[in-house]
């Protein structure tokens, strides 16, 4: 396995060090923001980590090799990158084999944290059921990597552009925990609010952390999700952001898009009709779980 993992001097010393450590995904930066507020809010969320006293590791695909933490120079180039793949599960390999540069998603950033023994990930949100699974059959590979890879994701819940109750359905099924970080409901990305329970309530760290060293010394399988709301004041309506995402589904549809181009042109044509309202929640709601995250990866670190 090391002859495709590399690790940044940062992530180096802290694994030395016994530090605790938190994996970013690089698709945000590739394809979930443009340019330049991709790069500035890479480095701040990394800042944002340091500043809990945790270590970033910002993941991608470059040069045949899984990068575990980039450098300056090279979130730069991944921000700028027009033929950056999206790389998911089922990508990992081609692109590592054939040196393409690679954005991980969700899955795959969960792939390469559990090869480097990174047990948190903070991201935006996951991916899940889409609408109309049931005749398209449209599920994110994320779900399945909950169910199978042994890292904790940090999000502000499911895309809001999900089926979030069968996005549920899918983690009950697979036995993944889904905590509500001071919530009982389901946050759905923009919104602070869904109509949907979480499994768990934990209202602090301590108890995420417990709870997660438990399940690892169970040796049971699989991810779990915290799913902390975007902060009140940059939370959009929920009415308002329904009808904006209905709007660009329909559009979605009618110019055939599909697969895993359904997400980046929704998220783009959300921030369009929102005249970029999203665009500031998206970045918001980032850093918020970078924060979260890296509080979790220290408590959990002081636990083993």
């Amino acid at each position: 396995m090391n002859q495709y993992l590399v690790f940044s001097q940062e992530v180096q010393d802290a694994q030395a060090a016994g530090k605790p450590i938190v994996a970013l995904e690089s698709t945000i930066i590739s394809h979930g923001m443009p340019y330049p507020q991709n790069v500035e809010t890479a480095r701040e969320v990394e800042q944002l980590i340091r500043d809990e006293g945790a270590v970033p590791a910002t993941i991608a695909l470059m040069d045949g090799k899984i990068k575990i933490g980039l450098s300056d120079d090279e979130l730069e180039l991944l921000g700028n990158s027009t033929d950056a793949a999206k790389a998911s599960r089922r990508d990992l390999p081609y692109l590592l084999a054939t040196k393409q540069t690679g954005a991980t998603t969700v899955a795959a950033t969960m792939i390469c944290a559990d090869l480097a023994g990174i047990r948190i990930f903070a991201t935006g949100g996951i991916g899940g059921v889409h609408r109309g699974a049931e005749t398209s059959m449209d599920i994110s590979a994320d779900l399945e990597e909950l169910a199978q890879t042994n890292v904790a994701v940090v999000c502000a819940g499911a895309k809001s552009i999900l089926d979030l109750g069968l996005t549920l359905e899918y983690l009950e099924t697979k036995g993944v925990p889904v905590f509500g970080y001071k919530t009982d409901v389901l946050p759905a990305f923009y919104t602070r609010t869904s109509p949907f329970s979480v499994n768990v309530r934990a209202d602090d760290i301590e108890t995420i952390a417990g709870t997660l060293k438990t399940k690892a010394d169970l040796n049971l399988t699989g991810g779990a999700v915290i799913a902390n709301p975007i902060p009140e004041e940059h939370a959009m309506p929920e009415a308002e952001i329904t009808d904006v995402i209905n709007r660009a589904l329909q559009e979605a549809h009618a110019n055939g898009i599909i697969g895993k181009d359904v997400t980046p042109f929704l998220l783009t044509k959300v921030k369009d009709l929102t005249d970029g309202k999203s665009l500031e929640a998206n970045i918001a709601l980032v850093k918020h779980n970078a924060t979260v995250g890296a509080q979790l990866a220290v408590q959990l670190n002081q636990l083993k």
